[in-house]
């Protein structure tokens, strides 16, 4: 059990930063990758206060997996950054309302049981 606590720790980190992210990204706006839009857009990405924490969050999360992955089997440690998965779906529809079909609950089921297992392993 204490190692799943120890790969979900960098995994909720990460969420959190991708929640951060997204957050500062429906600031910002959809946007092409013309080089005409591209230097503006970038501009409000690295000023945007959401963003900058996303991506100090998401390096810290990519720290703390490198822990992880000095202390344990990658192939164990691995299939469970699958709950990152779940945890994402439930974040997205709770905090940005997004519609989240039976299909992509049932497919967040089928990954819990897989990371269920794994742990058991």
């Amino acid at each position: 059990m204490k190692s799943v606590i120890l790969v979900l720790v960098p995994v909720l980190i990460g969420i959190v930063g991708q929640i951060l992210l997204k957050k500062g990204m429906l600031q910002i706006g959809q946007f092409g990758v013309s080089p005409g839009e591209l230097w503006p857009i970038l501009l409000k990405m690295i000023t945007n206060i959401y963003v900058i924490f996303g991506m100090l969050l998401y390096a810290v999360s990519a720290f703390l997996w490198l822990i992880v992955l000095s202390r344990m089997e990658l192939s164990f440690a691995y299939p469970l950054l699958s709950t990152g998965y779940i945890f994402i779906l439930l974040f997205s529809w709770l905090f940005f309302k997004e519609q989240v079909s039976l299909v992509r609950w049932s497919g967040v089921g089928v990954i819990w049981l897989g990371v269920y297992l794994i742990s058991r392993s």
